[in-house]
């Protein structure tokens, strides 16, 4: 018996008509959400602009610099060694202190060589008087032999004789002043104004002549700073050198933000092979005493100062794919991405030498979130 008021579908005709509700009720629910579409996504609106900081590119004069580290050098060194030997006697000065050209250093004990060169005047005390004997033998006898009293023969050894004795006294002038320097080797003083190092070798010891340094003197006023550059610097600095002095700055790590004044002084006669670097050295006056000899300095070599070039900070200039570029703002606050040539930096701008032109605006700060086309806004923190 069959009821009423029901109607039986097949399972397959029921699974179709469940979906079709899930369907419909997703539609009617999604429909009473205000704001949202039908694909649930909330509708598109303008582009937010990115804020960034922004400087300007503009035309001044900027020096071009060569950069490099220094060692700081001595401009004289003298080690100091003894011409003769023998036991020292006094040291003249104290470890690590100033001294002056001539101040004795060292004196060695001169008994023996006083005692040296009183044998050498000695000796040629005596060889004088017997010179003078014979030359008045030849004088003597030069008489007689002009009157045939005396051989010829016997004349002629007189010469001989007083013309020897001649040498000999030249022979022993030149002892005494042999006896009398080795005497002044005694007295060892300073070749140079300069600064001592450590004492070697104490009082009371023996040293032997031209062996072991006693002790070693740096002139540190004036000094130099030795660095070195690329070669590819090489022509430039040869060009400018030429026509003026050159100027170099060395920063030592001392705290103070002025550095030291010096002239190039030296350029090496050779480019190493293995570095691809000339070596140059600049002459410090060095007056205060800041630079010290084996320092490390920063150095900044002056080659010449570019004048109307364009310049940009160099926060600006970015590194990609096809090389160096910086975002240029347009007038209606959109950035382009321009490929630029950079040269050299100073002071934390860089030199431009093609891609931007005087008065453009750069962002400096920012770029990140920058593409081509964006929209930019100026503001502070940009970049956090």
């Amino acid at each position: 018996m069959e009821a009423v008021g029901t109607r039986e579908y097949p399972p397959a005709r029921k699974q179709s008509l469940s979906a079709l509700w899930l369907v419909l009720s997703s539609l009617a629910v999604a429909s009473m959400v205000p704001g949202c579409s039908p694909g649930g996504r909330p509708p598109a609106g303008p582009p937010k602009a990115a804020p960034v900081t922004i400087g300007s590119a503009v035309r001044k004069s900027i020096p071009v610099q060569a950069r490099a580290i220094g060692t700081v050098e001595a401009y004289s060194t003298v080690s100091v060694k003894t011409m003769v030997g023998g036991q020292i006697m006094k040291v003249g000065f104290p470890e690590g202190h100033d001294v002056r050209r001539g101040d004795l250093l060292f004196e060695i004990d001169s008994a023996p060589y006083e005692a040296a060169l009183k044998m050498a005047e000695a000796a040629r005390a005596r060889d004088i008087a017997l010179k003078d004997n014979a030359e008045k033998e030849v004088r003597r006898y030069a008489s007689l032999v002009e009157r045939n009293l005396v051989p010829r023969q016997q004349y002629d050894q007189f010469t001989s004789s007083a013309a020897a004795l001649e040498a000999t006294v030249q022979a022993d002038t030149a002892a005494v002043e042999n006896a009398r320097l080795q005497l002044a080797y005694c007295f060892i003083r300073s070749p140079i104004d300069g600064r001592t190092g450590s004492l070697l070798v104490q009082r009371g010891n023996v040293v032997k002549a031209n062996d072991a340094a006693l002790v070693t003197i740096n002139q540190i006023v004036p000094i130099r700073v030795s660095f070195s550059i690329p070669e590819q610097y090489l022509a430039d600095v040869r060009k400018y050198k030429a026509a003026r002095t050159l100027k170099v700055e060395a920063a030592p790590q001392d705290g103070k933000a002025d550095p030291v004044p010096g002239d190039l002084s030296f350029i090496g006669n050779a480019v190493d092979p293995a570095t691809g670097t000339i070596q140059l050295k600049g002459t410090f006056p060095n007056t205060d005493r800041r630079l010290w000899p084996g320092q490390f300095v920063n150095v900044v070599l002056t080659l010449a100062v570019r004048s109307g070039a364009v310049v940009v900070p160099s926060k600006a200039i970015q590194t990609g794919q096809r090389g160096q570029y910086v975002f240029v703002v347009r007038p209606d606050f959109t950035v382009e991405a321009r490929t630029v040539t950079p040269g050299e930096s100073f002071q934390g701008e860089t030199v431009i030498g093609k891609g931007i032109a005087a008065g453009e605006k750069v962002v400096t700060d920012g770029q990140l979130r920058l593409v081509t086309g964006a929209k930019v806004e100026p503001g502070e923190g940009a970049g956090r």
